[in-house]
């Protein structure tokens, strides 16, 4: 029941491109095992930069499986029209940003990541 929202938004990203709007899908998390962040971007048009974003964040669990957020999530993709989903099928890395969070090259609070790549989470060192 609760990872309905998450097959629902990974069904209509296999669907591939179907027109614009595109809604972005990416989460990010401490390490492979839990996502404790998803950001959500609309864009309008080919080569445009996202006109809004949006993120969710959970501490304690895993927000893949949030059904809070997954329909929070499917009601903003419905509320911009949304006619395409870009959702890889990993994380996308660390849930802290560089130049924001930290200003080193690796993040001082999510050890998995140092080294690795951000969309495999292999060692590239």
């Amino acid at each position: 029941m609760i990872d309905k929202f998450q097959k629902r938004l990974s069904k209509k990203s296999r669907k591939g491109f179907r027109g614009w709007p595109m809604g972005t899908i990416a989460f990010y998390g401490p390490d492979l095992s839990r996502a404790s962040k998803v950001v959500v971007s609309i864009i309008h048009t080919e080569g445009g930069e996202p006109a809004e974003m949006r993120s969710w964040f959970s501490d304690d669990t895993d927000v893949r499986h949030d059904e809070a957020i997954g329909q929070e999530i499917v009601e903003f993709i419905a509320y911009h029209e949304v006619k395409s989903v870009a959702m890889p099928e990993g994380m996308m890395g660390c849930p802290h940003q560089q130049g924001i969070d930290y200003d080193t090259e690796w993040c001082p609070v999510c050890d998995f990541w140092k080294g690795r790549d951000r969309f495999t989470g292999k060692l590239v060192l």
